[in-house]
């Protein structure tokens, strides 16, 4: 039986980042010049990761993802995959801005990943270089292609709406999800750590969404899922992600670790529990993680919901430099 917090969630998920480095620098996520990188001695190893793993399925996790950064700059990963494949987990993902995919999307497919998810926030070429800094969206769009070659059924793409900057491909991008094969997941602008240039009048509510979607109705069976999932009048399912402006955080089962093995309980947490020297010096993390999941009682979104007028971005980018873990590149989505 999973662990449960103090208001009774239980311990399900685990979003494992493997890096925090990126080879994009997306807009709502990555927007300053440089950054505060973690030295790279400090990220735990394969060995570490699987051995952490195996103390969070004890305590109930049998959902894992792999995040970043970009979780395919880390080298050698199909290999961690294949070792996490052999657990008794029930889903094993991963999320990627789909431009090293090409390359990977096979030795991920044969070393046991079960599902993809990609970022995809346009399909228009000029925007996409201005959204990321980078010319990569033909590699991300042949990456697509690779992962559903290679036999990843179950693929779903992530879209981060803002408005006056891609909100006008709302259709144009379910039109894509459906010739592809894909499930699109609209997810409103989040004020996490990295969005510096957050601002409310960018996010493009549920509500809306629903509004400019046209007719779709809610499926059932949502359960601790991030998405809620909607069925159009023609068949096509998509979900939205309302975490700005409806937060799901009373059945919110996820715990977070950095690459340099920082827990984190929540999303919009400022301080975590650093795992490292205990898995550096063999010992077992297992108590630690019981602890401080039992004694839980994080509601961040739901606490930034309630600042109303007053609320900005979680951190300037000078906090950011001081205190990179609050960086989402450094946590994971």
């Amino acid at each position: 039986m999973a662990t449960r917090d103090a208001l009774g969630r239980p311990l399900s998920n685990l979003r494992l980042s493997v890096t925090d480095r990126c080879n994009l620098r997306c807009a709502y996520c990555m927007p300053e010049e440089s950054y505060r990188w973690l030295p790279r001695d400090a990220l735990l190893s394969f060995e570490e990761l699987s051995t952490l793993v195996d103390a969070f399925v004890a305590l109930g996790v049998r959902r894992v993802r792999l995040t970043g950064g970009e979780p395919l700059l880390r080298e050698g990963l199909p290999a961690l995959v294949q070792a996490l494949a052999r657990k008794p987990l029930e889903d094993l993902s991963l999320t990627t801005n789909g431009v090293l995919l090409p390359a990977l999307a096979g030795e991920l497919k044969q070393a046991g990943l079960q599902r993809l998810t990609v970022s995809l926030d346009t399909l228009r070429a000029e925007r996409f270089e201005r959204l990321t800094r980078r010319k990569q969206l033909g590699a991300v769009l042949e990456g697509l292609h690779a992962a559903r070659r290679v036999g990843f059924t179950e693929l779903k793409l992530d879209t981060v709406v803002m408005r006056g900057v891609n909100d006008d491909e709302l259709d144009e991008l379910l039109r894509f999800a459906r010739e592809l094969g894909a499930e699109l997941r609209f997810i409103e602008y989040m004020d996490v750590g990295g969005a510096t240039r957050w601002s409310p009048a960018q996010v493009v509510p549920v509500r809306e969404l629903l509004e400019r979607l046209g007719p779709a109705r809610p499926l059932p069976g949502r359960g601790s899922a991030p998405a809620q999932r909607y069925a159009r009048d023609d068949g096509q399912i998509f979900g939205i992600i309302g975490a700005t402006t409806q937060p799901f955080c009373a059945a919110c089962d996820r715990a977070r670790v950095t690459a340099d093995g920082t827990f984190f309980s929540c999303l919009y947490a400022t301080h975590g529990v650093d795992l490292r020297p205990t898995l550096r010096a063999g010992g077992d993390v297992t108590a630690q993680l019981d602890e401080t999941w039992r004694s839980r009682r994080a509601r961040g979104a739901e606490e930034r919901l309630a600042l109303r007028d007053a609320r900005g971005p979680l951190a300037n980018a000078q906090q950011l430099r001081d205190a990179p873990h609050l960086e989402m590149h450094t946590r994971g989505g």
